[in-house]
């Protein structure tokens, strides 16, 4: 089975509709996503890149572009009020449930992904962020612990780093057959890779 390589990160609005165009591809191809949630704050610190949300005119393109992609896709997506969101918490909570409850994997990051950018909620609030994921059937102890939880931090900055190293320089990033894509606006050539390895000359 083929493998996407998917890097992402939670308060991305990019990444929350590649997430789910990207799962539509893998069924498709027959694909198996390798999910890779990294830190997109520390990607910008070591590339010199920085979020499209902090060029004014870039920033409005940004949200026409959006609708485009939702409506090509019919993938609904709100841009969240309260952004920009420090998603240190989440992207740590969504690490940890990779790491020791995988089978939650799929319905935890989905739903974090709504309350980003399909029912935006105030996440940098830390009482809502509580509120959305004892929501999700989480325990509020187990959330705490996790936030201090040294694997889940040293992974979440294994993830960031190894990213670094790939040429990883925003999100949504994906990886097939070590070529890389970047962007929803790429997706289109990573179909043409998956295409091309079923195929093959």
């Amino acid at each position: 089975m083929k493998q996407i390589e998917f890097y992402f990160d939670l308060g991305s609005p990019y990444s929350y509709v590649g997430v789910q165009r990207i799962q539509q591809i893998a069924q498709q191809y027959q694909a198996e996503i390798v999910w890779k949630p990294m830190l997109l704050g520390g990607i910008f610190k070591a590339t010199g890149n920085n979020s499209p949300m902090a060029v004014p005119a870039k920033a409005r393109y940004s949200m026409i572009d959006l609708g485009r992609w939702s409506k090509l896709w019919n993938i609904p997506v709100q841009m969240n009020p309260y952004f920009p969101i420090n998603t240190l918490n989440l992207m740590r909570i969504i690490t940890a449930v990779q790491i020791y409850q995988p089978e939650n994997f799929q319905k935890i990051l989905h739903s974090l992904f709504d309350a980003m950018f399909g029912n935006p909620r105030n996440l940098n609030d830390i009482n809502e962020l509580a509120n959305v994921v004892q929501g999700l059937g989480l325990e509020i102890t187990q959330v705490q612990a996790w936030l201090a939880d040294e694997q889940v931090k040293a992974q979440l900055k294994q993830v960031t780093e190894e990213a670094v190293e790939r040429g990883v320089f925003g999100a949504p990033t994906w990886f097939v057959d070590d070529e890389i894509f970047w962007g929803i606006d790429h997706l289109h050539f990573l179909e043409m890779q998956l295409s091309k390895d079923e195929n093959p000359e």
